[in-house]
């Protein structure tokens, strides 16, 4: 299927998506940690993958039983010493440019500028299907300790606590209110776990990011009816990010869990859909982050002799 002339890669990014949520897995609720097997992927260099690219890495890594973080096109590995091994497939990994085309009009000869903008890709190999790169490369056999009680809740109130959102507990629902510009969550003592809890604020504040006085998020006719259900994927990968970030297990939530097939419908039907809600999603982590100034895992050990592409 990777092999023919003509690659519909969104469509082939689309296709293991689908078929990880049919197989039961949630692409973007993956383990928790953040080194070895498991975390999510980084360039040759160490820089974390962003949007799309992360999630398809990801559940790539996820289907194919790869162990390492890091991904690297072909020439990256020769030039770190390594060789990828014979009958290997690569995957891509997608970038976007733009371009500037005139029209004239006919009539009155007025020129006028719009910007297209497209998407390209690359092929990297992960770092499991090289041999001989530097052992930076592949994971520690050494699993990661979890965090303790005392640093993980220091860190949750780090990330929630000056992110100005109206927060009201009581009920026995959880929602975001975009009229009343509020979020809705049962007591804490409601839920079976302090992590269920904060998971669900989390997804609750990847709705409140959505406000029109916000990043004014919307999708409109090109999801008419399943707009919803749109909003609710981009919402939920934004609650796997937060708690990921934050060492904490991500599990779908119940209420959210009936929207699995409106999400299989949505990806059957439109192939960059997927592309979009995952862009969505980065957008409204990077907000709610950018209240307490939180920075993403830093890149680990850089490797200088890689050269990244100006598009990775």
């Amino acid at each position: 299927m990777r092999r023919g002339p003509k690659r519909d890669v969104a469509q082939e990014i689309t296709n293991l998506i689908i078929a990880r949520i049919e197989a039961g897995t949630m692409p973007w609720r993956r383990p928790w940690k953040k080194t070895g097997a498991g975390g999510a992927p980084l360039r040759a260099g160490g820089l974390p993958y962003t949007g799309i690219n992360r999630l398809y890495l990801w559940a790539v890594a996820d289907c194919f039983g790869y162990a390492s973080r890091y991904w690297m096109t072909y020439r990256q590995a020769q030039e770190l010493g390594g060789q990828v091994r014979k009958g290997e497939t690569a995957e891509p990994s997608i970038y976007f440019n733009s371009t500037s085309k005139t029209d004239v009009d006919q009539a009155t000869g007025e020129e006028t500028s719009k910007t297209i903008r497209f998407m390209r890709s690359y092929s990297v190999f992960n770092a499991s299907q090289i041999e001989g790169l530097p052992p930076h490369f592949y994971p520690s056999p050494v699993p990661e300790a979890p965090p303790q009680p005392s640093v993980k809740a220091a860190a949750i109130q780090a990330f929630f606590a000056p992110i100005p959102a109206d927060i009201r507990h009581g009920g026995d629902r959880a929602f975001f209110s975009p009229g009343g510009d509020y979020i809705q969550l049962p007591e804490r003592g409601a839920f079976r776990t302090e992590d269920g809890y904060v998971a669900t604020k989390a997804h609750e504040l990847g709705h409140w990011s959505g406000h029109p006085s916000r990043l004014a998020r919307t999708f409109g006719k090109r999801f008419g009816d399943k707009a919803y259900a749109f909003e609710e994927l981009v919402a939920e990968q934004v609650s796997a990010r937060i708690c990921y970030e934050l060492g904490l297990p991500a599990d779908l939530h119940e209420s959210h869990a009936s929207y699995i097939a409106h999400w299989l419908d949505i990806l059957k039907s439109d192939k960059t859909a997927i592309i979009t809600a995952a862009a969505k999603a980065d957008q409204a982590f990077n907000l709610l982050a950018a209240y307490s100034g939180y920075e993403s895992e830093p890149a680990e050990e850089a490797h200088e002799e890689a050269p990244v592409p100006a598009y990775a």
